[in-house]
């Protein structure tokens, strides 16, 4: 029996902000565990682990697992893009009047 841990996933910068969100993805196959830990700053090389993983035939992850999990990570880039388009302050009234 083999544990994937060895598959755990971590391409976070040592600088990364205190307050900058970690993301989570994981995926159980029997016995083994594939974990990947991403900012969004890494988000692009996180898909292209996943490739790397499904081209490897020592392991059971497969191109099927690539593809469902970097549609989950592309759906949750998507939701905080949306997400911080609303988060951009409303002109105060003080501002509006510097251009009357």
């Amino acid at each position: 029996m083999v544990t994937r841990l060895d598959a755990l996933h971590t391409p976070l910068q040592e600088n990364t902000a205190v307050g900058q969100d970690i993301n989570v993805l994981a995926l159980v196959k029997g016995s083994e565990r594939y974990v990947f830990l991403y900012d969004d700053s890494s988000r692009a090389e996180t898909l292209r682990t996943l490739g790397r993983y499904a081209s490897n035939p020592e392991l059971s992850f497969t191109w099927y697992d690539a593809a469902v999990l970097s549609q989950k990570i592309r759906q949750e880039s998507q939701k905080h893009t949306v997400a911080s388009r609303f988060d951009l302050p409303m002109p105060s009234e003080s501002d509006t009047d510097e251009f009357c």
